[in-house]
C-alpha cells in the first residue's frame, strides 16, 4: 500500500499487514503514522491526494473561524482512531489560497474526502466526533 510520509512527503510502500506495525518512512525515517492530523499546503496537497492509496479526510479551515476551531480536537480525536485507514488533514485556506480556489470553497470549515486522486464527498459546517464518524462510515462504505 502507498503512504505518503506526513514529515517529507515522500511515497512509501508499505505491506497492508505492516500497517499496524507503525512503520517508518524510507527516506527520513520519521512515523509514517502520527495519529494526529498533518498540515497540507498548495505545495504538498497533490503529493498526498494524488500518492497516497489511503483515504484522506481534508479539513479546510481558517484561523478566524470560530466553529473551525470547534473543529480541531474532534479532528485530533477522529485522526488517532482512524490513522492506519484513514489519514486526516488540515489546509489553512488563508495561507494556501490556491487550494480554496481550485476545491471552490465557499464556506468553513469544509471537510473533503479524497480517495484514488478524486474528491469523493463533502459536507460543510461543524458537526460532532460522532456525526464525523458516521459520516465518514457512510462515505467510505
Amino acid at each position: 500500500m502507498k503512504i505518503v510520509c506526513p514529515s517529507c512527503h515522500r511515497a512509501n510502500n508499505v505491506p497492508q499487514e505492516r500497517l499496524q506495525e507503525n512503520p517508518n518512512c524510507g527516506a527520513c525515517k520519521q512515523k509514517l503514522f502520527t495519529a494526529k492530523p498533518i498540515n497540507l499546503s498548495d505545495a504538498t496537497f497533490a503529493k498526498h491526494i494524488l500518492n497516497s492509496e489511503l483515504p484522506i479526510l481534508v479539513d479546510f479551515w481558517a484561523e478566524w473561524c470560530g466553529p473551525c476551531k470547534m473543529m480541531a480536537p474532534i479532528l485530533d480525536g477522529v485522526a488517532s482512531k482512524v490513522d492506519t485507514q484513514l489519514r486526516v488533514a488540515k489546509v489553512e485556506t488563508d495561507l494556501n489560497p490556491q487550494l480554496g480556489q481550485q476545491y471552490n470553497i465557499r464556506s468553513i470549515p469544509t471537510l473533503a474526502v479524497f480517495k484514488g486522486g478524486k474528491e469523493i464527498a463533502r459536507q460543510a459546517g461543524a458537526m460532532s466526533e460522532s456525526q464525523l464518524m458516521d459520516w465518514l462510515s457512510s462515505v467510505l462504505k
